[in-house]
């Protein structure tokens, strides 16, 4: 049976000033839940982690565990350029009651190895609790590669998996072939929705991805039917998938996009982003909606 997990990095529903709307998130994670997902990650990339400040994080975490309840896997994103508060915020997170935190190496500069390795070492060290690692060269500018993951995996415990967000798969199945052989219960996850099946199919874990924040009912009788080993119906899921990334080139940015797919479906949530990102326009909208209509999902 395959190990098949789809987790929701979640968007962070933002009121008309941008700040945090407690109540309107409450009612995403119902919905998630509601629509089958096996789990949530709190201030993923899509969560616009880099636009909330480390108060209102808190506040969240705090308010996330509560009404999750452990329903579904919890992780958060804890990710801070500053050294300490990532590490403060990861050890706050842990302490709510989340089930791990999940942290990009630091960007902006292209980094060699033995400065990740120095600080995921480090970290690892000072959280008390599970690490998950989050690979994305298009942000960072820098590469964690299987090599570099599996000598971490075996120094640390508590780094017990990966969001491999690359667009060629190869680079996962390495992390797959290199790693889970030794370590088996380390999680490894494809960041984009289309390469769940090959990742699943290769021995991986599934994915962490953003189509799931409006279409869950997909995304989970996907996950459903690997660990089902239902290949004709994951064949219907995957493309499905596929035709629903098209969502991902409606706009420069995403993150408006799948916000507007969501109040289009009739999620109670302002399809508001952070700063500098800009609301969907009515073309952009017109768009979504077609891309939904052709999906079979209804408004």
């Amino acid at each position: 049976m395959m190990k098949a997990k789809w987790i929701t990095p979640v968007v962070t529903a933002l009121d008309q000033k941008g700040h945090i709307d407690i109540e309107a998130n409450k009612r995403i994670y119902d919905f998630l839940i509601d629509g089958g997902m096996d789990g949530i990650l709190l201030f993923g990339s899509i969560g616009e982690f880099f636009a909330l400040s480390l108060e209102e994080k808190k506040i969240m975490i705090r308010e996330a565990v509560k009404h999750i309840r452990h329903r579904v896997t919890l992780y958060v994103g804890t990710c801070h350029m500053e050294f300490e508060t990532c590490v403060e915020l990861s050890n706050y997170a842990i302490e709510q009651g989340a089930d791990g935190v999940m942290v990009i190496s630091p960007y902006y500069f292209n980094l060699p190895d033995s400065a990740i390795l120095h600080f995921y070492d480090t970290l690892a060290e000072q959280v008390k609790g599970s690490v998950l690692l989050y690979n994305f060269p298009d942000r960072t500018g820098h590469d964690l590669s299987p090599e570099l993951i599996y000598r971490l995996v075996s120094e640390h415990e508590n780094i017990v998996g990966i969001k491999d967000t690359v667009a060629t798969m190869g680079h996962t199945r390495a992390i797959i072939q290199k790693v889970k052989k030794e370590f088996p219960n380390f999680m490894v996850y494809s960041g984009f929705d289309e390469f769940f099946g090959h990742n699943v199919l290769s021995g991986g874990d599934g994915c962490v991805a953003g189509l799931s924040n409006f279409a869950p009912e997909v995304a989970s009788a996907y996950a459903n039917a690997a660990r089902n080993d239902d290949l004709e119906k994951m064949a219907q899921c995957q493309q499905k998938i596929d035709s629903l990334m098209a969502i991902y080139d409606v706009a420069p940015q995403f993150i408006p996009t799948i916000k507007k797919a969501m109040a289009v479906r009739g999620i109670q949530m302002e399809p508001v982003c952070a700063q500098p990102l800009l609301p969907a326009t009515e073309e952009e909208t017109g768009k979504i909606r077609e891309i939904l209509k052709h999906a079979g999902l209804k408004e």
